[in-house]
């Protein structure tokens, strides 16, 4: 079955960065676009960045320039770096895989991501 694990959350300084790593299981990686969702308390999910198979990534506006969306098919495993951290940042980070090969979209359980001094 298809599995996406996230990690790398945590408590961060305003201004800090963290790696957020999710590996996945169950379908062919490779073939697949990947993406990082974020949800902070009250409100809706929203995309933070989406990477193709070929390796072509978007980000939301509100990203641009402080976040980078990678991928390592060997290791089946797509990353989010993120700098420049802000207190608004902070919000649940899921993984997800959208339908398109895959019947329909998958989730990971998320990683907590607070950033606060």
């Amino acid at each position: 079955q298809v599995q996406l694990v996230e990690s790398g959350g945590g408590l961060v300084q305003p201004g800090g960065s963290l790696r957020l790593s999710c590996a996945a299981s169950g379908f062919i990686f490779g073939i697949n676009t990947m993406a990082w969702y974020r949800q902070a308390p009250g409100k809706q999910r929203e995309l933070v960045a989406l990477i193709t198979s070929g390796g072509s990534a978007n980000y939301a506006d509100s990203q641009k320039g402080r976040c980078t969306i990678s991928r390592d098919n060997a290791k089946r495993t797509v990353y989010l770096q993120m700098n420049s951290l802000k207190p608004e940042d902070t919000a649940v980070y899921y993984c997800n895989v959208p339908r398109g090969y895959l019947p329909r979209d998958y989730w990971g359980q998320g990683t907590q991501v607070t950033v606060s001094s």
